[in-house]
């Protein structure tokens, strides 16, 4: 990371006591007030004790370019850029197989697997810069000429920092899993049907390129606009910037490098003891050490099976909850998730358990369907043979119940998606609408410079000249990435998308893709902007799933309530979502790192060319293999190969797809559920009018973002509720108190120890899985840290 005195890209602070770790503008003219739901959400506080302050905001009001951009970018990133290293080379393709065919076999595997081996990012943004620069040194410098005047050098400059930022956005793309295996799996384990290789290749590229360019949709408000940081994509920039410091002798980015690799090994390390050597550290529950034969007290203590009251974690992966990481999300985010878990598990639970919240007391802190008395319900008893509902069998079971906090998280489930429209346009909306008029007024004033000028396409203004600031300055002297492009891999995707399920491949209406497209249109621009500026992504597989259940129980007719049906139409409107999302935070490291946006579009869809058969390689030896095991007809005695993913994903689409969401509503415990919808709708203008009501109020309601509330009260699932309050303190203390007081060290190391913290996680992960689960199971003896009946010592909980 940037030392103050060497970037010197500074300005006046506010007296905002936000958080850091997203944007701050810092010009002249944010003394006058910051702008409403953008800036202001995202100003760092407490900036008065650097030191440097008062040199860099002399700097940055004699450069308005530089003062335009958020204090943390000016401080991160790189404002100066060498259009002539090398991107695309010989080099690159090597790497991107080398990385990407180990990543994409590894991801996919592990979703089939109980412990899971994860392929982490990190790991190939930090292996691909010294093999890169070792491939730089050996190989020769040989020029291979091609047909039509084409050729390539094996070893045309030494190694770039481009070429490294390439390879890793390459491996973001394609190493990784693919939605698509889900019903692809599904349909051959349990219904009897072999999707054809072709098909099955064809839609996992096809929902991928869909998302790709549905990226296009938002990319003119958030992409280039410098009030969003994309806080993960600021975290990744900070390690490459660091590389890049390196390979020039900077002393600060050696420090920082040592900083790395120890943080890097001792994470390593650490994880052993509460991932498998003293498990007792994963959760620290206090309350059962005071009364360990109390029940109530167990109960409310326990973090893996109970409230997980004042309950500690040790266990980096449990600190990291939900994908969020306290070291990178900013802390007003990571305090509106924590009260939702205060919400969900110390008050909410109590209610249901010893209070009159609900009536049906049968698996409280369940995730699965149940008959009346609180017993499995056997699914697999009320479908007919085309998958249609057996009314005989469904009156004979009775209505299928769900555990009341599966209850409530499907009611705020409902909640979330709502709530981002409404909060996108009363806060959100008139910064992006800004956003809009000035991308409209550049294209008009684009089309009357070709005009008057004689402009032709290949002369014509590039877009970025709307913006000012120093990076789309310096992203002039590169092509931008015609929409045309997007266009083509849009109808590409979708083509191919209306031929599978229209030939009846794919057991869902040809109409339901239209809609499910749609979907991802909708979402991309309210669900982007929250992700870019609070670093938390809004899943809404659930709704997806519901849409679907309604559609084919109304609309459809018979022939398509298929259980399969729910995940093939999820992931089509899952990645339409989910796709563009990557796609963009991922643009933003390019914009970061200055590369030419059409390397980036390329890299980008060729990671997906290079991944996706290697995803479909491995569904079909692992069903080859494992088939029996997956399936359930034979015991695993390792209990590795349990597909827990797909068992739960089974069961989803029954539920929707077979029983169908107005016989799932009928009951009166679940009646309520669909008004989550009004809830959602209802709660971001009740929390808007108190901040018209009172815009000077500390407890700055801007922040207390509704749509972030609901979805943390949904992700509590599977009896976990330790790590949340560990999480909440480490960000008070990173994210917060050493920001506020010890600005310099954060700004130098943060995201430094960030990535060596994730990418050592998934080192242990993965040296657990290869040690100690890749052949025989190894488990760890029993000791008081790793007690066989309890390790939280929690002997009283029932």
């Amino acid at each position: 990371m940037a030392d103050l005195k060497d970037n010197k890209a500074t300005a006046k602070t506010t007296s905002a006591e936000l958080s850091p770790a997203t944007s701050y503008r810092g010009s002249a003219s944010e003394d006058k007030g910051a702008k409403l739901g953008t800036t202001e959400a995202q100003t760092p506080s407490g900036l008065d004790a650097v030191e440097d302050t008062a040199i860099i905001e002399e700097e940055a009001h004699d450069d308005p370019e530089i003062a335009q951009l958020p204090l943390i970018v000016r401080q991160t990133v790189s404002l100066e850029d060498d259009p002539t290293l090398p991107t695309i080379t010989f080099r690159y393709f090597v790497l991107c197989i080398l990385f990407i065919v180990p990543g994409a076999f590894l991801s996919q595997m592990s979703h089939f697997r109980t412990t899971q081996a994860p392929y982490s990012v990190f790991f190939v943004q930090i292996a691909c810069h010294y093999v890169g620069r070792g491939l730089a040194k050996v190989l020769p410098a040989w020029q291979v000429n091609l047909p039509f005047g084409y050729g390539f050098n094996l070893n045309p400059a030494p190694w770039s920092i481009k070429e490294h930022v390439l390879v890793t956005l390459t491996a973001a793309s394609g190493a990784t899993y693919n939605l698509g295996y889900t019903p692809i799996s599904m349909a051959e384990l349990w219904y009897d049907t072999r999707i054809h290789p072709a098909v099955a290749i064809f839609y996992m590229l096809a929902i991928v390129w869909v998302g790709y360019a549905i990226a296009a949709i938002a990319r003119s408000l958030l992409l280039w606009e410098p009030e969003y940081v994309w806080p993960q994509a600021l975290m990744q920039t900070t390690l490459f910037e660091t590389f890049r410091k390196q390979d020039h002798n900077s002393p600060l980015a050696k420090r920082q490098m040592h900083i790395f690799f120890l943080c890097l090994i001792g994470m390593t390390l650490w994880q052993f003891l509460p991932e498998y050597v003293f498990p007792m550290t994963s959760s620290l529950a206090f309350l059962c050490w005071v009364a360990p034969k109390n029940p109530i007290a167990n109960f409310i203590g326990s973090g893996l099976g109970g409230m997980g009251f004042l309950n500690l974690s040790l266990d980096w992966s449990n600190i990291n909850w939900n994908g969020t990481s306290i070291l990178i999300t900013p802390f007003w985010t990571q305090t509106v998730l924590f009260l939702a878990f205060v919400f969900n598990c110390w008050i909410l639970i109590p209610a249901a358990k010893w209070g009159n919240l609900g009536s049906y007391k049968h698996g409280l802190m369940s995730n699965s369907l149940l008959l009346a008395n609180g017993t499995k319900y056997p699914t697999n008893k009320i479908m007919n043979s085309d998958f249609s509902l057996n009314e005989t069998a469904w009156e004979e079971h009775g209505p299928a119940y769900m555990g009341l906090q599966f209850a409530w998280a499907t009611f705020f489930n409902y909640a979330k998606l709502p709530s981002a429209f409404v909060w996108l346009a009363t806060f959100g909306g008139p910064a992006l609408l800004a956003t809009f008029r000035k991308n409209m007024a550049a294209r008009k004033a684009r089309s009357e410079a070709r005009k008057q000028q004689g402009f032709t396409s290949a002369t014509e203004p590039n877009i970025h000249h709307q913006y000012t600031d120093r990076l789309n300055v310096l992203q002039r002297a590169y092509k931008e990435v015609p929409l045309w492009w997007f266009g083509a891999l849009f109808v590409t995707g979708i083509v191919i998308l209306l031929a599978i399920v229209g030939s009846g491949q794919l057991f869902i209406p040809w109409w339901t893709v239209i809609v499910g497209v749609a979907t991802g249109f909708v979402v991309v621009v309210p669900l982007g902007y929250l992700y870019a500026i609070s670093n938390y992504q809004v899943a809404i597989g659930d709704f997806n799933e519901l849409i679907y259940g309604y559609m084919v129980h109304t609309a459809a007719g018979a022939g398509h309530h298929h259980p399969c049906g729910p995940s093939v139409y999820g992931s089509i409107a899952g990645d339409a979502w989910y796709r563009a999302q990557y796609m963009l935070q991922d643009q933003r490291i390019g914009h970061y790192m200055h590369i030419p946006p059409r390397t980036v579009f390329f890299s980008q869809v060729f990671g997906s060319i290079l991944g996706i058969p290697i995803n479909y390689g491995v569904i079909r030896w692992v069903l080859s293999t494992k088939f029996d095991i997956l399936s359930g007809a034979k015991p695993d005695p390792l209990h590795q190969w349990t597909g827990q993913s797909l068992v739960g994903s089974n069961t989803i689409g029954v539920q929707y797809a077979v029983i169908g969401p107005k016989r799932m509503f009928g009951a009166d415990e679940l009646k309520i559920l669909p008004y989550g919808f009004l809830v959602g709708a209802a709660a971001p203008l009740v929390m808007y009018a108190l901040h018209r009501a009172f815009p000077k109020s500390k407890l700055k309601f801007h922040l207390w973002n509704t749509t972030i509330f609901f979805s943390g009260i949904t992700v509590f699932y599977g009896n976990l509720s330790t790590g949340y309050f560990s999480a909440w303190l480490g960000g008070f203390i990173a994210m917060y108190w050493i920001f506020r007081h010890h600005f310099k060290i954060w700004k130098r190391y943060n995201y430094i120890v960030a990535a060596a913290f994730d990418a050592a996680f998934n080192l242990n992960m993965l040296l657990i899985f290869l040690f100690f689960g890749s052949g025989k199971s190894i488990k760890m003896p029993n000791w008081w840290g790793n007690n066989v009946d309890n390790v939280e010592r929690c002997f009283a909980l029932d």
